[in-house]
C-alpha cells in the first residue's frame, strides 16, 4: 500500500536538503488504483492492493502524460488557507501537517488505512462530514476540523495535539505525553520542523 514518503524516516542531512528546495519542491504523483470494501459495521476500508476479492473497484486512477506527474506543493494553498481561516487554525501548520501526513497526495492511502491529502481514518469519514476522502477540499477542511479538535482538547499544547492527530486522543491522555512511539516522536519532530518553515516562506 502506499505509506506517505513524509511519514518515514528520514535523515537529517536529507530533511536540510528538502528545507533548502522546499520553495521549488515538487512531490510523485504516485498511479493507483484505490479499492474499497464495507465491513460488518458499515465502514468503508480503502486501499490500492487488495487482499480479497470483498474489495471492489472506487477509483481508476487515470494515467497522466509524464509531464503532470509532479505536484507542486503549492498546489492546495487555496483550499488549505480557507480551511486553516475556518477552523481558527494557522496556515503553516495545517500545510506542515498535510506536507508530512501524504506529500500532497491526494490519492494517498496509508498501511492503516488513513486516506487523501490529511490521512483521514475511515472511521472518522462521518463525523468530519467527508463523503469522498479523496476529494482535496472535503479532506482539508475534514483535517483541519480534527486538528482544531485535538488542539482544543489538549488545551493548546501544539505537540500534544499533533501526537494526537498521529497516535490517537486515548493514548496522548493516557501518556499525558508524547507516546514513547518513534514514528509519533518523529512524526510531531517532522511537522513543528516543516510548520517553522511555511511561516517564513
Amino acid at each position: 500500500m502506499i505509506e506517505a514518503y513524509c511519514k518515514q524516516g528520514t535523515s537529517k542531512w536529507l530533511w536540510l536538503s528538502i528545507f533548502g528546495l522546499l520553495t521549488l519542491t515538487v512531490i510523485s504523483d504516485v498511479q493507483a488504483d484505490i479499492y474499497v470494501y464495507v465491513d460488518s459495521r458499515g465502514v468503508m476500508n480503502f486501499t490500492n492492493t487488495p487482499t480479497s476479492s470483498e474489495y471492489k473497484l472506487y477509483m481508476k486512477e487515470k494515467k497522466r502524460a509524464s509531464k503532470n506527474k509532479w505536484l507542486v506543493v503549492k498546489k492546495y494553498d487555496d483550499v488549505i488557507i480557507e480551511a486553516a481561516s475556518v477552523n481558527g487554525i494557522a496556515f503553516p501548520l495545517l500545510k506542515a501537517l498535510i506536507h508530512v501526513e501524504s506529500c500532497f497526495n491526494p490519492k494517498a492511502v496509508s498501511r492503516k488505512g488513513a486516506l487523501g491529502l490529511c490521512q483521514i481514518m475511515p472511521q472518522n469519514l462521518k463525523k468530519l462530514s467527508i463523503e469522498d476522502p479523496f476529494d482535496p477540499k472535503q479532506n482539508i477542511m475534514g483535517g483541519a476540523q480534527y486538528l482544531k479538535n485535538m488542539i482544543d482538547r489538549f488545551d493548546g499544547q501544539l505537540s500534544l495535539a499533533l501526537a494526537a492527530y498521529n497516535a490517537g486522543p486515548t493514548v496522548v491522555e493516557l501518556y499525558q505525553d508524547i507516546p514513547p512511539y518513534p514514528e509519533t516522536q518523529n512524526y510531531v519532530e517532522k511537522v513543528l520542523r516543516l510548520f517553522k518553515h511555511y511561516k517564513k516562506s
